[in-house]
């Protein structure tokens, strides 16, 4: 929802700082921060943008979020590549050309935030200047030059807050977060989406490089040494080892197309330990002459990537996760959550982003709970997560009505697929793009479709396929109006599907609504039938 520059921004005041204790995930908030932090009883009374400027190891980063919206979509995000990081291992100090790119960035940056009406930016600085001898005085410097202040993360808040991340998409993640960055490796231990232990490791790719010499085989070496210092690594066998960090990211791309995996999204992109360790190993020991042939692949990440890679064979073989899965959301995204209210955080965050996504370009005003509810009678046995994944697509089930006629029900298809919405497995948008897909009369074996069915199983093809013919009768009978459809009712038998209509049904019958009622019910193993409630009222 855009801001309302007409009317006086509320005060946003920085949040306190939280620090986990060495014992584990407890936190708590300093004293100045907890008497000073407003009581708001309205959510959406913080309104309005806010950034968050990532100032790491290799580069200087500016996300702008629109707000209150749980799952903020970034309106603006640029990076400037700084590499404040680069001979830090044997100088102990900050690279002095990226300190001057690094202050005239943040310059940029703030003066950009306040012409995009930011109503809160947070600054805040990583592992590189954390542990450089000069990294006070660059702070001090770079807030005075750009007229704000800088927040130094600590190791076990920078661990916290791509946890924070991470978890916003996956509440109940289970195993271990790594966060590789420039300087840093962040690991996490995850049990069932609470945070019991963390670490800090001086293994960033581009420090790894250096400490190693630029020898891989020597980083390694260091990597195993380093990892065996954190003795809680050994609980990740069996679970799951969620990667963050923009370097991983741009690994994650090229194990797309070295697996052909039909669907190049990032976000919950995994792959099983075997794949995992045999695809880093093989990046790992690429020159960077072969790399620059990727396509996609950002000139300033190729220097890093075999040293990523090797980093993340040797977190695979310590660990011995079951899968590794990659993530979108990280560090930034957590500190972002913790400039909302806490009856925004704390919304669905797939829900959230569907509903905001209706409310923006909608047509009328027809729910996606009214939707749900109405063809309940059709899910049988379902999960909550089905039934939470059901409503995501009924919110979306209009999402094409703008769309070209002859391109409305593929270009649906993606859109669907594509949502940049967190939590969601490559199953899950499968799953919610062909149903879509259905609910627009779309062919199921169109090839750019049937590439993408491969996610599926068969029992969710089948889900897929009744609960689109199910949207494409609901808006059927409904025109999308609110109010028509709950006047209707879906009834099953052992043998019938039966469609309740009102005892006046003239805005109800169609031969468009036959055609699909009739579809419906053979997609379901039923015969069809169309009954009166007084009708049904009169059956035994």
């Amino acid at each position: 929802m855009p801001a309302d520059r007409s009317r006086p921004r509320a005060s946003r005041p920085a949040p306190g700082r939280v620090v986990i204790p060495a014992g584990g995930a407890g936190k708590t908030k300093s004293a100045k921060a907890a008497s000073s932090a407003p009581v708001d009883a309205d959510p959406l009374a913080m309104h309005g943008r806010v950034g968050v400027v990532d100032i790491g190891s290799n580069t200087v980063r500016l996300v702008v979020y629109e707000t209150p919206t749980r799952l903020p979509i970034p309106i603006f995000n640029e990076k400037a590549d700084c590499r404040l990081a680069g001979g830090l291992s044997a100088s102990g100090r900050l690279n002095p050309e990226g300190v001057h790119r690094a202050i005239a960035t943040l310059k940029r940056f703030v003066r950009l935030a306040d012409a995009m009406g930011v109503d809160h930016l947070e600054l805040v600085a990583t592992a590189a200047v954390r542990d450089a001898s000069d990294g006070p005085a660059f702070v001090e410097t770079a807030s005075r030059a750009c007229g704000k202040p800088i927040h130094v993360l600590s190791g076990a808040e920078e661990a916290r807050l791509a946890a924070v991340g991470v978890l916003n998409g996956l509440p109940g993640a289970d195993g271990a977060l790594a966060d590789l960055g420039g300087g840093s490796l962040d690991l996490v231990a995850l049990d069932a989406g609470r945070i019991s232990a963390f670490a800090t490791l001086p293994c960033g790719h581009l420090r790894l490089a250096e400490d190693a010499g630029f020898n891989r085989g020597r980083a390694r070496l260091l990597l195993d040494e380093r990892l065996a210092t954190v003795p809680w690594l050994d609980r990740l066998g069996g679970r799951t080892l969620y990667c963050v960090g923009g370097t991983w990211r741009a690994l994650a791309k090229i194990f797309i197309d070295q697996t052909n995996h039909p669907l190049h999204v990032v976000d919950n992109f995994t792959l099983d330990f075997f794949q995992a360790r045999r695809s880093a190993e093989v990046i790992a020991s690429l020159t960077r002459e072969t790399l620059a042939q990727w396509p996609g692949i950002d000139a300033t990440r190729l220097d890093g990537l075999p040293y990523a890679a090797t980093a993340l064979a040797a977190l695979i073989e310590a660990g011995r996760p079951r899968d590794v899965a990659f993530s979108a959301y990280g560090m930034r995204e957590g500190q972002m959550l913790e400039l909302l209210p806490p009856a925004v955080r704390h919304l669905d965050p797939l829900i959230s982003a569907c509903e905001s996504r209706t409310e923006r370009s909608g047509r009328f005003a027809l729910h996606g709970q009214e939707i749900l509810d109405w063809m309940t009678p059709l899910c049988h046995s379902e999960s909550a997560g089905e039934r939470r994944l059901r409503l995501a697509i009924c919110l979306l089930s209009d999402i094409g009505w703008n769309e070209h006629p002859d391109y409305r029900a593929l270009h649906s298809f993606f859109r669907t697929l594509r949502v940049p919405f967190p939590g969601l497995s490559h199953a899950d948008r499968a799953e919610m793009a062909l149903a879509v897909l259905i609910r627009y009369g779309g062919q199921e074996d169109d090839r750019m479709v049937s590439k993408v069915q491969i996610l599926m199983d068969d029992a969710r093809r089948l889900r897929a396929r009744t609960i689109g013919l199910a949207l494409r009768l609901a808006h059927s009978l409904s025109g999308g109006a609110p109010g028509l459809l709950p006047q209707t009712r879906l009834r099953t038998t052992d043998r019938d599907l039966i469609l309740e209509l009102p005892d006046d049904p003239v805005v109800f019958l169609s031969e468009a609504v036959e055609r699909r009622f009739g579809r419906l019910a053979r997609a379901t193993g039923l015969r069809p039938r169309i009954a009166s409630r007084q009708d049904a009222s009169r059956a035994p």
